[in-house]
This record gives C-alpha cells, structure tokens and sequence, in this order.
C-alpha cells in the first residue's frame, strides 16, 4: 500500500470533519493512462482506453481500501441527487449522498467545481458536481435537501476549480447568476479584451449560494485546475483531456 501511495498524488481536504470522514480529490499524477489523458484518468467517457481507465480506478480501490466502490455518475450539468448504492450502478446524476459506511461517493471534474458536504456528527456525506449550470440552477441547493440536516450542522469543502482569473464567461452565464442575487456581480470582473465578457469566480459564486441557504463553515477553494498543469486536468486548458475524482466516504 505504501508503494501504491507514492505512485499517485491526491489532496486531502483541510476541514474540521469528523474523525470517521474521509475524503480525497485525486490528480492527474500516476496511473497507466497515455497522453492526453496521462496518467491517472478516471473517466470513462473521455476517448481513453477503457481498460487504463478501469486499471486507474482498481488503484484508486486499493488507495481508498473501503468494502465498496466509489458511486460513479453519468454527470449532465443538471441538479439530480441520488442515493449512492453498493452495486456500482452508474446513474445519470450530478450529485449523491450516503448515511452508509464504506461507500464513497464521487464526482469527476476537469474545471467544475466538485463540492464535498458532511454533517458536523458524521451521520451523512455528500459529494457535488458543480459546473456553472448546476449551480445557477440550484444543484448545491438540492444536495443540502438530501443531508437532511440543520444549516449550522453541515461543513463545506470546495475542491480544485478553473480560477477566478482565467474562467472566461458570456453574458448568459452572469445573466443567470445574477436573477438569483445581485450580490453575485461581485464574482464577474470585466474581460478588458472582449466586450460583454467576463472572468467568473466559481468559489465565490458556491460561497453566495451557500451563505443564501445559512452555510457558514465553508472550506477550500483556494486552486485552478486551468494553470496547475502539472496537477490537474482541465477542460478550458487541453480540450480532450482526463477527469480526477472528489470522493468522500464514511468509516463508521
């Protein structure tokens, strides 16, 4: 296993989560998969090799050692939010939620923003995909539902994201944000290159949304997928490129 953990690199939330959560975000580092999803993509809908993809995902088993696979999800930028199951269906959704034990539950991302809930007593986790149609559409909204918890009892982790200074947006993305808020104009900084776009801060648009449903203890958000190359894939970057995995887990 200590061999295993020195071939791969992955981030481990700084939040205050109870002692029986876990939760990583893995990175491009390691793997088997070849340029230009090199080295430890874990998608399958991306053009790679399906079997580097799945030798990639057998590691990731073996770093995570819990009693069941992660709940992979067909992700469709919508507000969907299952139940994570034991029996490694794959389901058309952008979140899922657990109050089992040794059952992660993960989402991709190569830009978006993955989101990680937990309950202050470790009762129940939550893992969110969260590109800027989930959330002007209210995909955190809908995970904070299914945590069936008061506000004051839910932690936060933002994971790697596209940056505030290089997620370039059109006027149909500040246009959604802002129906919901004003308060969301102070995440939009004028493109002085372009007329009528903008540089979107996807963190500080998670952190208004939260605040709005009374989330306080909000953690992370402090990466960009887009210029850590040697980290992260990304979308905006590469084009055809791999997917990393944010995953969270009960032990007990």
């Amino acid at each position: 296993m200590s061999e295993l953990i020195n071939q791969l690199s992955f981030i481990t939330p700084d939040w205050p989560a109870p002692e029986n959560v876990r939760a990583l975000v893995t990175t491009r580092l390691g793997g088997v998969s070849q340029s230009p999803f090199d080295g430890f993509n874990l998608g399958l809908h991306v053009g790679d090799n399906p079997e580097h993809v799945l030798q990639n995902r057998r590691q990731l088993q073996q770093l995570l050692a819990t009693p069941h696979a992660p709940q992979w999800l067909q992700q469709v930028h919508g507000c969907r939010v299952i139940q994570a199951k034991a029996d490694i269906q794959v389901s058309e959704a952008d979140a899922c939620f657990t109050a089992g034990i040794g059952l992660p539950c993960s989402v991709m991302t190569a830009d978006c923003l993955p989101v990680l809930f937990c309950t202050k007593n470790g009762d129940r986790v939550a893992a969110v995909h969260a590109g800027w149609r989930g959330l002007a559409d209210g995909v955190l909204e809908a995970a904070i539902k299914k945590m069936q918890a008061p506000a004051s009892e839910l932690l936060v982790w933002l994971g790697p994201a596209i940056g505030p200074q290089q997620f370039e947006v059109g006027a149909d993305v500040r246009d959604a944000f802002l129906s919901f808020s004003a308060e969301c104009a102070g995440a939009f900084v004028a493109h002085q290159g372009k007329p009528k776009h903008w540089f979107a801060d996807l963190y500080k648009l998670a952190r208004i949304r939260l605040q709005a449903n009374e989330i306080g203890q909000i953690y992370g958000g402090d990466f960009c997928t887009f210029t850590d190359r040697q980290r992260f894939f990304s979308y905006r970057r590469d084009g055809v490129t791999g997917r990393m995995a944010s995953l969270i887990w009960r032990t007990v």
